[in-house]
């Protein structure tokens, strides 16, 4: 389980008994222009060889490869829904647009992997490592992130409506543009977090410390731009 930032203690995120994955050095991925929305998902394709194996882990759908050493893995585009990855390491693993619907990545090691674009969809992530890794523009609904430590991480533009992050680490992550609807923020560490637009709405933050409690307290950012639109209109 990852530790809490300097100076906030938690005692019922630290009840929780996780893995512990070394620091790596991490390098963020670019940032595709394209948004989740603009792909199907993705299925095992050519020039793939068959059967398809990485240091004896088969890629394919519902796969059972527990701790598996799969870093740097050339993963992309790969179908790995339902798969068993449970305490795999997978650091620096590319995995853009990668379909990992369904799968179960608990304990594993995700430190600056590539998932940009991915499909997440009720993925387990539970005290996962994630440090720096790239989910910019992924779907992540319903996705379980309880305990990950998603620190330095890019979620910018992802849609995790329903999402669980119940007592990670998202310090100093990067969540602009992120759909947080009916997500579950309890006991998260959002220290140093980027907001800019993301949203809130309906999201459980109980115990958060970082969150924006005040979240669509008042105007919304857009509701003060129409007004400014209409003030500059009535001007002319």
């Amino acid at each position: 389980m990852p530790k809490l930032s300097a100076g906030f203690s938690n005692s019922r995120c630290g009840l929780r008994a996780g893995v512990r994955w070394p620091l790596f050095a991490v390098v963020l991925a670019a940032l595709s222009p394209a948004t989740a929305l603009a792909y199907e998902e993705i299925k095992n394709v050519e020039p793939r060889p068959d059967p398809w194996i990485v240091n004896g882990c088969e890629i394919k759908p519902e796969t059972v490869c527990r701790h598996a050493d799969l870093r740097h893995a050339d993963l992309e585009k790969a179908d790995l829904s339902r798969a068993d990855l449970r305490g795999a390491n997978l650091a620096r693993a590319k995995l853009r647009h990668a379909n990992l619907k369904g799968a179960n990545l608990s304990g594993a090691n995700l430190d600056g992997a590539d998932l940009v674009i991915g499909f997440l969809h009720g993925a387990k992530f539970i005290e996962a490592s994630l440090r720096g890794a790239n989910l910019s523009f992924s779907r992540a609904i319903g996705a379980d992130f309880t305990g990950a430590d998603l620190t330095a991480a890019n979620l910018e533009m992802v849609r995790a409506n329903k999402a669980n992050f119940e007592c990670a680490l998202l310090n100093n992550a990067d969540l602009q543009e992120t759909k947080l609807y009916n997500s579950n923020l309890a006991y998260a560490v959002l220290d140093g977090a980027k907001l800019r637009f993301t949203i809130f709405q309906d999201a459980v933050m109980d115990g958060c410390h970082g969150c924006p409690m005040d979240w669509q307290k008042g105007e919304s950012a857009w509701e003060i731009e129409a007004k400014d639109r209409g003030s500059t209109d009535l001007k002319k």
